[in-house]
């Protein structure tokens, strides 16, 4: 038995999605930790595509409870357009539970992120615009609406009064946006509250009869470790923490729950929206990664920065994380370069440094001090084994396991989940991975 986290170790994208349905085989329960509709992941089924934003891909499975927990935020509306998807595609949802004490986005959240990232003007943050901070910011004021709040007409009423006062005055005066009527929410909002009640539960108290029970616990967080509230790229980053300790809080378990960290990493780096990026690209090696790696968000659609592999941000999320092993993503889309540069260090004011500067300012003025590496020219898409890896394929993994000094467990090599090598299931191998320096 192993309760494992995963998480993101660059800006997120990293392909945790695919990870962690892979790793979902091997687990009786998925939980997602914190975050909102603002992440999202793709998955590929049997050449069908699915996307999902709040619920686990552990839903794939179909004996696996899938627990979206507490420290998360929930758009109803998209959850139960996702338990639609699903129910087309005729994938059970017995397992999805949805915990009551999880914080609500309401409509007056996604008009004022929209209107508050509009008049940042040039200093805009990159928000998905889907009301996730301002959700987050009422959480963190106790003037929020909660999962248990939509199941009790007098109580949603009593817990909505005060706020939607306070955002239709926000919205009509400062920011020039029609009122929101508080009958037409209440409605719309009971409504979403009956449909999603048979999945709703105390979220704690479920994970810790999963652990009396000795099942396997996987805990999936959304974004990245550079997006962390406290510790990524700040102010350009997410409102919750995605980083390994979030799981704790979010889901209500104590660290000495957890067995083990896995961090997500691709093969190269990428961003989306506003803010320092040491490595990025531009021209034609960016655009060959982005049109080889598809890179374009799962809930935005916007086209994603793409950069060489920065290895002084992958050292720091081994560090945060306290990650064991690494899941390295996407090694596929660097099959046609001739090189491949990783960024071992930065340079600032004129001085090395191996590390990851606390301030904003200070990072955007890094600039990335490389070493080369050569390409294999060939395709790895077919590849399973570690040994049927072009030489030079094994070099780059080995360059990367050495950098961040951290062991690899699992290369993937498409998107598809057959295009896989696991050297080692992190949930039922030995606590060790073969592929290092």
């Amino acid at each position: 038995m192993a309760n494992v986290v995963v998480i993101g170790a660059q800006w997120g994208d990293e392909g945790k999605g695919k990870i962690t349905d892979l790793l979902s085989r091997s687990a009786d329960v998925v939980v997602r930790y914190q975050g909102g509709v603002n992440a999202g992941h793709t998955i590929v089924v049997d050449e069908k595509v699915l996307k999902l934003h709040l619920i686990p891909s552990g839903i794939l499975y179909k004996d696996t409870i899938c627990l979206i927990g507490s420290g998360t935020v929930i758009d109803p509306k998209v959850m139960l357009k996702e338990i639609d998807m699903l129910l087309e595609n005729d994938i059970e949802i017995t397992g999805l539970q949805l915990s009551s004490t999880a914080h609500v986005t309401m409509p007056y959240h996604r008009l004022l992120d929209q209107a508050m990232e509009h008049k940042r003007g040039e200093k805009r943050i990159g928000t998905t615009g889907r009301g996730i901070g301002p959700t987050y910011a009422d959480k963190s004021q106790r003037n929020g609406i909660r999962v248990i709040d939509l199941l009790d007409e007098h109580r949603l009423r009593e817990r909505l009064d005060g706020p939607l006062k306070e955002k239709n005055l926000l919205l009509e005066k400062v920011y020039g946006i029609e009122p929101l009527d508080r009958e037409k929410l209440m409605k719309e909002y009971l409504e979403y509250g009956n449909r999603l009640k048979p999945h709703v539960v105390d979220c704690t108290r479920t994970i810790h009869q999963a652990s009396r029970r000795k099942e396997n616990i996987l805990f999936e967080g959304a974004q990245g470790t550079l997006l962390d509230l406290d510790h990524g790229t700040y102010p350009y980053v997410t409102s919750s923490n995605p980083v390994s300790g979030g799981a704790c809080i979010g889901a209500g378990v104590g660290p000495t729950l957890i067995d083990r960290v896995i961090g997500v990493a691709k093969a190269y780096t990428t961003r989306v929206g506003e803010g320092p990026f040491p490595t990025e690209l531009q021209g034609r090696i960016n655009d060959q990664l982005c049109d080889r790696g598809s890179e374009f968000g799962t809930t935005t659609g916007r086209r994603r920065r793409c950069g060489w592999f920065d290895g002084v941000i992958g050292r720091y999320a081994v560090e945060v994380n306290g990650l064991d092993c690494l899941a390295i993503t996407k090694l596929d889309v660097l099959d046609e370069l001739e090189e491949i540069k990783v960024c071992v260090a930065y340079e600032l004011n004129e001085e090395k440094i191996d590390h990851f500067p606390n301030s904003a300012e200070d990072f955007e003025q890094c600039k990335p001090i490389f070493q080369t590496l050569p390409g294999w020219k060939c395709s790895t898409s077919e590849c399973r084994k570690l040994e049927e890896l072009p030489t030079a394929a094994m070099g780059y993994l080995r360059f990367l396991a050495d950098l961040m000094e951290v062991p690899i467990a699992i290369v993937s090599l498409g998107a598809s989940r057959d295009q896989t090598i696991v050297v080692e299931d992190p949930i039922h191998g030995p606590k060790r991975a073969l592929l290092s320096a």
